[in-house]
């Protein structure tokens, strides 16, 4: 089979244990466990996280968001955006090491299927270099099929958070949340089946942009060649020089080879770390490859505070003041005012002027309970204020009338300025508009 140029080169990886792969298997159950539970918490009677593009709501933590909170949706994407590069600053390739879903999926379903079905890395490398046998065949169907089920798995996780948990997992979603679950199967087969490193080799833009956000003071991993040089000899072992084992070639998922350097290709999954580290620690030496910065594999002083984390820092810093003091000034209802169709005002035969308006209420509060409206009319003295009292169900809406009538006189003036006040348990909203009174034929 073709791959992006010549023949698709296959990674046999090492299956290696070590402080880090600790580490990361803990992250991986992490994000795998909010990834699949998730869609079926649920707080103050609602999903703890669901997008509802349906109805353009954002169910988060309690809380639900609509089209009138853009300017928060816009903050979070932005605080994500110079979160990633902050911490990309600092620390490298540390997103697609340990939160990538691709990293995540590779190494919680498709490598653990290909080691339980076909053996070690040399194992699989021998059979695809031999002839196609009946254990190779039965070998590679048993592994596409773990891996159809396990992008079934995971595109249903995926789409538990737009559909809902327990309606797509109980059959009682629609056509079209199946239909997608269906595409996005098939693309992670191709991607657990094909793919593999090749996304983060040449799919992935975040290896492309990421040589602009660190410089050589950031964490990466790298091989120490001062102390590793000359490779091999002798008296390597006593030394404490590279013996050339190559298991950090054979234990690295995305094929290359960290002791050639800074390579955009390293996903910093710290795998060639736990390997130098258990062979160079039996021979009583340091690893010759951890994690450190380009300058401090050169001697030279390297520091975490530098103009470009100090800005990133300063920035979300300023998101996240202005975030916080949004949510804390955010009222959980919609409303909104508009004039009645048909006529600007009317007389009425007591003298009175009357205006007629329409009050539009949303109650977009995550509570189970119902949520009590008041309704008064400001600026306008004397004013006969007709308004119901509504109780509005959570994701409730209702369109209600509003009049207000008063006694003009002849020096009223034709337009006159008025707010209309909704308060309610959880907050209120003031709304401006205008009560017309036609001038000079309003006099009484």
């Amino acid at each position: 089979m073709l791959g992006f140029h010549d023949t698709r080169k296959w990674v046999y990886t090492q299956h290696i244990d070590g402080k880090y792969q600790r580490l990361r298997r803990w992250a991986f159950l992490a994000l795998n466990v909010l990834l699949f539970a998730t869609p079926w918490v649920r707080i103050a009677g609602s999903p703890a996280l669901r997008f509802d593009l349906a109805d353009r709501r954002l169910f988060a933590f309690g809380a639900m968001y609509t089209a009138s909170d853009t300017l928060l949706l816009l903050l979070l994407l932005l605080f994500l955006a110079f979160s990633l590069f902050f911490f990309t600053a600092l620390f490298g390739r540390l997103w697609c090491g340990y939160a990538c879903p691709q990293t995540v999926f590779l190494d919680t379903f498709v490598r653990p299927i290909e080691r339980w079905i076909e053996g070690e890395w040399t194992t699989r490398r021998r059979r695809d270099a031999g002839p196609l046998t009946f254990a190779l065949a039965w070998r590679k169907a048993a592994k596409w099929t773990l891996f159809a089920a396990a992008a079934f798995l995971v595109s249903m996780g995926f789409m538990s958070f737009w559909a809902g948990g327990p309606e797509l997992w109980t059959g009682r979603a629609g056509p079209v949340e199946y239909s997608l679950v269906a595409i996005s199967s098939a693309v992670f087969f191709a991607d657990f089946a094909w793919f593999k490193e090749q996304f983060c080799n040449y799919l992935c833009p975040y290896a492309r942009f990421q040589s602009a956000l660190t410089d050589d003071r950031t964490l990466l991993i790298g091989y120490d060649p001062r102390r590793g040089e000359p490779r091999g000899g002798k008296d390597a072992k006593e030394a404490g020089r590279c013996i050339e084992c190559s298991k950090c070639v054979n234990v690295c998922p995305q094929g290359i080879d960290i002791r050639d350097g800074f390579q955009l290709e390293c996903i910093g999954c710290a795998a060639c770390v736990d390997a130098c580290t258990g062979v160079m620690g039996k021979l009583g030496h340091e690893t010759l490859v951890d994690y450190g910065s380009l300058a401090s594999l050169a001697g030279r002083k390297a520091s975490l505070l530098r103009p470009r984390t100090a800005v990133y820092a300063a920035l979300l810093t300023i998101l996240a003041v202005t975030a916080v003091a949004l949510m804390h000034s955010r009222v959980p209802f919609e409303a909104s005012v508009s004039r009645a169709p048909g006529s600007l005002f009317t007389m009425d035969g007591d003298g009175y002027v009357r205006n007629t308006y329409f009050l539009r209420l949303a109650n977009n509060a995550a509570r189970p309970d119902s949520l009590h409206f008041a309704v008064s009319v400001e600026g306008l003295a004397g004013a006969d204020v007709t308004a119901p009292q509504v109780s509005l169900a959570p994701m409730q809406d209702q369109l209600l009338p509003l009049i207000v009538r008063i006694r003009a006189g002849a020096s009223t003036p034709r337009t006159l300025p008025m707010r209309v006040r909704v308060a309610a348990l959880t907050g209120q909203r003031v709304l401006t508009t205008t009560f017309e009174t036609g001038g000079l034929d309003a006099r009484d």
